[in-house]
Order: structure tokens, then C-alpha cells, then sequence
């Protein structure tokens, strides 16, 4: 099953009754000319409709303001239905107290979800090409700083990817990727990220005979440095790729659990999602569980809620990464939040791959008003330019996150990191206290 062919919206209407498409929350429904915004949300989702005329929730257009559940539809509206009180309404257009960016920049972070290969510095990348013979496509900042760029819209996961063929090209010796971790790490420092959660797949470092044990190795020394230096606590998630074959999949989980207490806290599944089912890589899941090593896997992000289904119930996730199309399966969405499943955000990155149209849209207020456990990461710093800072603002500006309700993201990823329990409780009562303070 892909999201290529979405499902045909329901027939409604009799015949020669003038009709309509609208959206609602990101899915196509078919009305009559006049209809009102509420009966639209009810052929969509009755229990939605139910929760409007409750004042559970209230409906907001694509920039976030509020609509009137009984106007008339015009065709074309994008309609999101936003859960939570419905004098929450007016908090797409109430006034949301500006929060200065030096507040949330001192702000003490987790970052759980960025990719080592797409956090090199931009002077590095020039410096390692130069050492080691590499053709970039730019020949200074400016010109990479170009390269790496996105459009806002219309883009996609696979031409996302296409980036990280540049960086990759000069991580493929062990002191480059030890140069790297260490670099990112700093750069996470520096915003005040706590702890650090970097994968990145072994296999793709092996053109110039690196092992994957070797290429393990050389990522946990430049983290193991800069948590002497500087203080900055990490571990290291083993993603395995989509696209590849399963048994690939399998000699990474193998590595992974030989890792596990040295240096490794989880295993991934990332790559292009749409027609690389989840389940493919189930043994290779199942060799991590065994050995209770936590996991994470992409999903939801180029394919649907189905591919979400697949990554909890069939691999076995504790987290997923993305999930932006949950909201398409109101059962799962409940399934997530009934049983705690963190969902690692990355708005920027999600705008730039296409799985969503714009920051507005984003689905993350939806989650959040809902009480998912929402987490905030960048991605790729490099490849989306972006910093957890930069994303935490966005979500301020974009959709409407108060000074609470950042503290609160920025609890989330402490709640969801893959530490020990006891390990995890010492660092939240020490991270909630200094929220406390930060009035």
C-alpha cells in the first residue's frame, strides 16, 4: 500500500445538486454548495463533528485563524480541526505574548531525532573535501549555502535525500566522522542541548573500506570527546535503511546489540518511505527487542498513517520519527497517545520533503492540544539549515506555542530520551527545575 493513490472522497449529495471538495484535515470530502463547515468535519470524522458541537474543539483555516462551524462552504476551504476548548479559538487570533528568541535559546534542550550526516559545518565539508580529493558542488559557504537551500513547498522526501550524497562523500574515513560527531555536538552545546540522540547508518561509510564497526567506533570517540570537554551527553541510534535489503537491515541490528551499554541507545528504520514497507525489516527489529534495546523508526512522514500502524505493531517502535500523517487514522492517533508514544517533530524539515504544505498546516498543535507527546528536533542542521532553537521559535510564530507551552516540548524530549529509567528521572527533576525557574 503508498500514498501514491489516495483513497476517492465520499459521494454525497443527490443528483444534479452542485458539488464541491474541500479538506479537512488534510483529506479530500466531497459537500453540497451551502453546506456548512460543520457537516463537512462530520462526513470526515463523527466524532470531530461531535467534539465541535461540545466545544471540545474548534475548526482553523490553513493560517491558523478561526472559522465558524456553521458558515457556508464555498469550495477549495482547508479546514484543521484543533482540539481543546473552543474558546481556544480565539487563540489563533488572541494576541500570544512574543517570546524573545534569547529566551528560548537558554532554554536547556533534547534533541532525539538528527542525522550525523546531515550536521557537518559548512567550512568542515570544505576542508574535508579539499583534504581528501572530493568534487562539492559550490566551491565556498556562499555557493554550499545555495546548494543546500530548499523551496518551501513542493518538494520531496527522495529529492530531500539527494543532499546528503554531498555529505556523505566525505564521511567515509573514521576522522572525519570522529570530526563531525564531535562538531555536532559542540554545535548542540552551544544551544544548550543537554542530551543528544545521533544516528546515522554504518553501511553508508564503507566506499573506502571503513567497517561498520569502524565507522561506529570512530562517531562514538568525537561524542565521547565532546561530552568530556563540554559536558554534552549523547548516544548513538543505528539506523537501518528502507531501500536496502532486509538481511542489511540484519547485520546492522546485530552491531546495534553488539553496541548495546557502549555507547549505542537505539535502532532505526529511515530512507524513503512510500513503496518500502516497515515490515520488510521486522527480523531485524525483532533481533533488537531481543535484546531490549529501545527503537525508533521514520514514519508517517512520505506515506501514511498505515506505515505508522506498521512501525508500532509490526516492528515494534517506542518512538516514531516524523509521524506526520497520524491525524489520517483517529484510532492510531489514540493508540499513540493512550500509550505514551513520543512522536519526534522536525517542522522545517517536514515543510522542505513535502509532508506538509506550510508551517501552518503542520499538525503538531493538532498533536499537542491533544496530548501526544510531542518532541522538537531539527532533522538535519545542515541539510534544513535549522537549529532546535529556530524550530521551537517556529512553532511560536507559526503555531501559536505560548512560553508554557514551549517549556512543555522542551520536557517531552527529556521524558522521551532512550535512558535508563533512573538515569532519565536524576536528569528531569534537574532540567524541571530550571524550567521552573524560567519564568
Amino acid at each position: 500500500m503508498t500514498r501514491d493513490a489516495a483513497p476517492p472522497p465520499p459521494a454525497v449529495g443527490g443528483a444534479g445538486e452542485p458539488r464541491l471538495e474541500v479538506s479537512v484535515d488534510g483529506r479530500r470530502v466531497l459537500a453540497v454548495a451551502g453546506e456548512r463547515v460543520l457537516d463537512a468535519v462530520r462526513r470526515m470524522s463523527p466524532a470531530a463533528a461531535a467534539d465541535l458541537e461540545r466545544r471540545r474543539a474548534w475548526v482553523a483555516d490553513d493560517a491558523g485563524e478561526p472559522v465558524g462551524i456553521h458558515g457556508a462552504l464555498e469550495g477549495g476551504e482547508r479546514l484543521w480541526v484543533r482540539r481543546g476548548p473552543a474558546d481556544a479559538a480565539a487563540g489563533a487570533s488572541r494576541h500570544v505574548e512574543p517570546v524573545e528568541r534569547a529566551r528560548v535559546l537558554a532554554l536547556p534542550k533534547a534533541e532525539l531525532h538528527v542525522h550525523l550526516d546531515g550536521c557537518l559545518r559548512l567550512s568542515t565539508l570544505l576542508e574535508l573535501a579539499r583534504e581528501q580529493g572530493v568534487s562539492l558542488p559550490a566551491r565556498d559557504e556562499a555557493g554550499l549555502t545555495e546548494y543546500f537551500a530548499h523551496r518551501e513547498t513542493g518538494r520531496s522526501l527522495v529529492a530531500y535525500l539527494t543532499r546528503f550524497d554531498t555529505t556523505l562523500s566525505v564521511l567515509q574515513q573514521a576522522p572525519a566522522l570522529s570530526r563531525v560527531a564531535y562538531e555536532l555536538a559542540c554545535d548542540a552545546m552551544r544551544e544548550n542541548v543537554r542530551y543528544l540522540e545521533v544516528r546515522f547508518s554504518p553501511v553508508l561509510h564503507r566506499d573506502r573500506g571503513l567497517a561498520m564497526d569502524q565507522a561506529l567506533e570512530a562517531v562514538r570517540s568525537g561524542l565521547a570527546q565532546a561530552e568530556a570537554e563540554h559536558g554534552v551527553r549523547s548516544g548513538i541510534i543505528v539506523c537501518a535503511l528502507r531501500h536496502l535489503e532486509p538481511a542489511v537491515s540484519e547485520e546492522l541490528a546485530e552491531l546495534c546489540v553488539d553496541y548495546k551499554n557502549r555507547g549505542v541507545v537505539g535502532f532505526d528504520l529511515a530512507g524513503p518511505e512510500a513503496n518500502f514497507p516497515a515490515k520488510r525489516h521486522r527480523h531485524a527489529f525483532k533481533v533488537v527487542l531481543d535484546h531490549n534495546i529501545n527503537c525508533t523508526v521514520h514514519a508517517g512522514e512520505a506515506w501514511g498513517a498505515a506505515s505508522i500502524h506498521q512501525a508500532i505493531h509490526e516492528c515494534g517502535a517506542h518512538r516514531i520519527g516524523h509521524g506526520t500523517h497520524l491525524y489520517e487514522d483517529r484510532d492510531l492517533l489514540d493508540y499513540v497517545n493512550d500509550h505514551r508514544v513520543p512522536v519526534e517533530v522536525c517542522l522545517l524539515s517536514n515543510v522542505q520533503t513535502g509532508a506538509v504544505e506550510s508551517l501552518a498546516a503542520h499538525p503538531l498543535r493538532l498533536y499537542f492540544d491533544e496530548g501526544v507527546r510531542v518532541t522538537i528536533s531539527t532533522d538535519s542542521r545542515l541539510i534544513s539549515q535549522t537549529t532546535v532553537t529556530d524550530e521551537l521559535m517556529r512553532a511560536h510564530a507559526a503555531l501559536g506555542f505560548t512560553w508554557p507551552e514551549i517549556k512543555k516540548l522542551v520536557l517531552n524530549g527529556f521524558k522521551s530520551a532512550f535512558l535508563p529509567y533512573a538515569e532519565r528521572r536524576a536528569l528531569l527533576q534537574e532540567v524541571s527545575a530550571e524550567l521552573e525557574r524560567a519564568a
